[in-house]
């Protein structure tokens, strides 16, 4: 297992296009954490230095129990790690696509720990302006996490009026949309609005096939609320949804709404740690007490193995059957299947079922990314799957989505699952505590 200064790494749960994320555990106390890695020729390569140095000093400065936490950031001679707190629940995404709507009473919660979370960072002058359900966590008891503030501008960017057009088109305000400058504040509290539409009705409020038409529609506001939706939720979504972001509601407004108040408890703030980013500049530059050391073990040709500590992060508590349930009728962004079919084999089957459905794929040392184009023609869906060996002639194929719609990926993935029937293993019931004793020797 490699090896981070005080930090045990384990297997990649997250890649995106310039950074990889993995699990982790901190020798000196024994707790899971997220490692969010970057090379620093990739910063360097695409001017992303100052990119960079703004999502870790907003995750420093943002301090809040409904926000993902950072705890520290390394650096050795070639990358930059940045060491976060683990949430195991999943995104919120995942829960609305498996209820496929989600109840008034747990939507307002969800939504009420989103504007504590939200109005805290307005509070400290940082504007997310990327908030959508994809990005937004849940932790080992349901609570909601915000996380990925690569989009957000901080204070001194905040001055006055916001001008670049950032976001995810179908969340993005009507003001950002156009040329003119627009109001940090106003342009989250609109996201949240659709958020919490979402939630409740389990689509979209604003979507269609080409950008102009849903740009036409977000700009006029045009939507209808189900008719399960209640006359408080349904007015303060009219209120929250307003074109206008000068008559829009605000958050004060948000928290003062009946509707809203209901079993409202709000956070208690304590008091705010001192807050330091010196270290953030340190970090970037060549010195050298500032390095860790990386220790990596030796691997063989083969998949790479994975050990208890890994298999038991991906589960929760010790019930590793989660890891060979393929009969849940929904997938998440990452996810994963297992076969007894040899690792050669595995690889092959993969690449050439991705090739027959139009994904172009690129293979090497077990581990293959699948690109190709979403079913809209909008975006572009790139998968990362990697072979792991779990036990003597038993593999785990672990699938992840690095860039695209995260609806589109769930699509993909039953499609794909459908044409790897050969090699999927499905255990039978009977034999699955046997498996579960031999794999935790």
């Amino acid at each position: 297992m490699k090896k981070v200064g005080k930090y045990h790494v384990g297997r990649t749960i997250g890649q995106g296009t310039f950074a990889k994320v993995k699990i982790a555990v901190n020798t000196e106390t024994g707790k899971n954490v997220a490692m969010k890695v970057l090379a620093k020729s990739t910063i360097l390569e695409h001017k992303m230095v100052h990119q960079i140095k703004r999502e870790i000093s907003i995750m420093k400065i943002v301090r809040h129990p409904n926000i993902v936490r950072l705890h520290e950031v390394l650096a050795s001679t070639t990358k930059i790690y940045i060491i976060l707190e683990l949430v195991t629940g999943g995104e919120l995404f995942d829960k609305i696509v498996h209820q496929r709507k989600l109840c008034e009473n747990e939507s307002r919660r969800y939504f009420q720990q989103l504007i504590d979370a939200v109005d805290y960072c307005h509070s400290k002058g940082v504007y997310h302006r990327d908030l959508k359900p994809e990005n937004l966590l849940l932790d080992y008891q349901g609570n909601l996490k915000v996380s990925d503030f690569g989009l957000s501008a901080l204070p001194q960017q905040g001055v006055g009026l916001l001008r670049t057009t950032c976001g995810t088109p179908n969340y993005v305000a009507p003001e950002v949309l156009g040329q003119q400058g627009y109001d940090g504040s106003a342009s989250d509290v609109w996201s949240c609005g659709v958020i919490l539409f979402v939630l409740m009705a389990g689509y979209l409020p604003f979507s269609e096939a080409d950008l102009p038409s849903l740009y036409r529609k977000i700009n006029a506001a045009e939507f209808t609320c189900p008719n399960w939706f209640s006359s408080g939720a349904k007015s303060l979504i009219h209120r929250v949804l307003d074109p206008n972001p000068k008559t829009r509601i605000n958050i004060e407004g948000i928290k003062n709404d009946a509707w809203f108040q209901k079993n409202y408890v709000a956070i208690r703030r304590g008091v705010e740690e001192e807050v330091n980013l010196d270290d953030i500049d340190a970090v970037f530059n060549d010195i050298e007490d500032q390095y860790v050391t990386e220790q990596v073990g030796d691997n063989g040709s083969g998949p790479l193995i994975m050990n208890a500590f890994e298999m038991i992060t991906l589960s929760q508590g010790l019930d590793l059957s989660g890891l060979f349930d393929r009969q849940q009728d929904y997938v998440k962004r990452q996810t994963r299947f297992v076969s007894r079919q040899p690792a050669k084999t595995i690889v092959a089957t993969i690449e050439a079922v991705a090739e027959s459905i139009g994904f172009k794929v690129h293979s090497q040392n077990f581990k293959m990314r699948l690109e190709g184009v979403s079913i809209n023609k909008m975006h572009q869906l790139a998968v990362v799957l990697e072979v792991f060996e779990v036990a003597p002639s038993l593999f785990m194929v672990d699938v992840r989505k690095v860039a695209g719609d995260t609806l589109e990926y769930h699509k993909f993935y039953k499609n794909l699952c459908s044409k790897l029937d050969s090699i999927i293993w499905k255990p039978k019931v009977d034999g699955r505590s046997s498996l579960l004793r031999t794999m935790t020797c």
